[in-house]
């Protein structure tokens, strides 16, 4: 299965995956192409290769009109301007933007792929409804500024794009970090995360940490929402490619850039698999109760399992096939305790792997009262029900109940 990591580092803003994406290997024309299906007035973008601390990648960037140049809004990580620049405040009446119902009916009367289309209208639309909410209005109403909107419908539409490009299946993110402190703008003096960072975010696991930087944008936020499927460590992956997204600013204390990893991710088996040492022996002259008394002691020593198994032996004398699982750091611990303890000259092993299910222990409740089950789980579906015996013997002597009446109770509760 195709996917996308992203490894958010140094935050993620809108501009930022852009130029990610387009390291990765998607080409600017066909962001282009895709902003050419909607009617967002007189505007360029631009990709240009950069470096921030040594490390190279792409920076996205777009300008209003053929002269007018703006330093991209969504440039975050210590700059003057927060997110209220480019989400304007909803009871400002002179504002020259757009408001997100007129956005959105931009998007669903353009051209663009479903995808995209399907995407870039849920992106605004967790932006709008975070505005929303701070400011006391109806999402509809929210107001976008002229070239903060013009940011924004660029930033969302190229990042649908150049997800849709890589045909990935999924997108995972790493863990998520914002920085702490304030941020001056025009409204006055915001802390970080901004307000509908955090809000956006609501549900995904995110943490401060001590550097007074806006680390994740609104529309970084609302990105990392829709797409991603967990936020985490980066799974096994067969690495394809790698590519990092450039920031506007430089941080003394790390790379201003966002990574993103293409690769194939490793199928997990559909069961647990893991490698043990198997160990045997052949015994013909120890008496049962010394037998029997050896089993007991390898399983109190650690041995996974341990049982006797009747074999035809020498001059057909009858005897008994002693074998142990253990793991492989038990082995020596295992091997002295079968030659101390039994009568033997010397053992077979030879390395194994197991398949096995997920196992959990949970609680019953029966008629009679808790009962301790172990519980075989498969994909997230429960397959095997074990009652375990000392929890259903214990139940059974408080109680008066038979044995098998409590463990079939145990066993009914999970049924059900």
């Amino acid at each position: 299965m195709r996917v996308l990591y992203l490894d958010c580092f140094s935050g993620i803003s809108g501009d930022m995956l852009v130029g990610a994406l387009c390291d990765l290997g998607v080409k600017p024309s066909a962001m282009e192409w895709e902003l050419s299906k909607i009617d967002i007035g007189d505007f360029h973008i631009h990709f240009e290769r950069g470096q921030r601390q040594n490390i190279e990648g792409v920076q996205f960037g777009i300008h209003a009109g053929s002269t007018h140049h703006h330093e991209h809004d969504e440039d975050h990580c210590g700059h003057d301007h927060s997110h209220e620049d480019e989400h304007a405040h909803p009871h400002e009446e002179h504002s020259h933007g757009r408001d997100h119902q007129q956005i959105r009916g931009l998007i669903e009367e353009s051209g663009l792929s479903d995808f995209v289309k399907k995407h870039a209208l849920n992106v605004f639309q967790r932006i709008a409804v975070a505005e929303g909410k701070i400011h006391g209005v109806a999402p509809d109403q929210v107001q976008f500024h002229e070239v903060g909107a013009l940011d924004s419908i660029a930033d969302i539409l190229c990042a649908c794009a150049g997800i849709e490009q890589l045909n990935v299946r999924k997108v995972f993110i790493s863990h998520l970090h914002d920085g702490c402190g304030w941020i001056d703008c025009a409204h006055g003096r915001l802390p970080i995360p901004s307000l509908a960072t955090l809000e956006i975010l609501a549900g995904i696991p995110l943490r401060q940490i001590d550097e007074p930087y806006e680390f994740i944008t609104p529309t970084g936020a609302a990105l990392a929402a829709e797409f991603g499927v967990s936020f985490g460590p980066m799974p096994r992956l067969k690495v394809e490619k790698i590519g990092y997204g450039i920031g506007s600013r430089d941080l003394p204390t790390r790379p201003n850039v966002l990574r993103a990893v293409l690769g194939e991710l490793e199928e997990v088996p559909a069961y647990e698999v893991d490698a043990i040492t198997r160990i045997e022996t052949n015994i013909d002259d120890l008496s049962p109760e010394i037998t029997g008394a050896v089993l007991g002691k390898l399983l109190d020593a650690g041995a996974l399992d341990a049982f006797l198994t009747p074999v035809q032996m020498k001059k057909n004398r009858p005897g008994i096939q002693l074998t142990v699982l253990c793991e492989d750091s038990m082995v020596s611990r295992i091997a002295d305790l079968i030659f101390t303890e039994t009568s033997s000259f010397g053992i077979r092993m030879d390395p194994v792997q197991r398949l096995k299910l997920e196992r959990r222990i949970e609680h019953a409740e029966t008629p009679f009262g808790k009962v301790a089950v172990k519980l075989g789980l498969k994909d997230g579906r429960i397959v095997q029900v074990a009652p375990e015996f000392e929890s259903c013997r214990a139940l059974s002597e408080k109680t008066g109940q038979p044995l098998r009446a409590v463990y079939d109770a145990a066993r009914r509760h999970f049924a059900e």
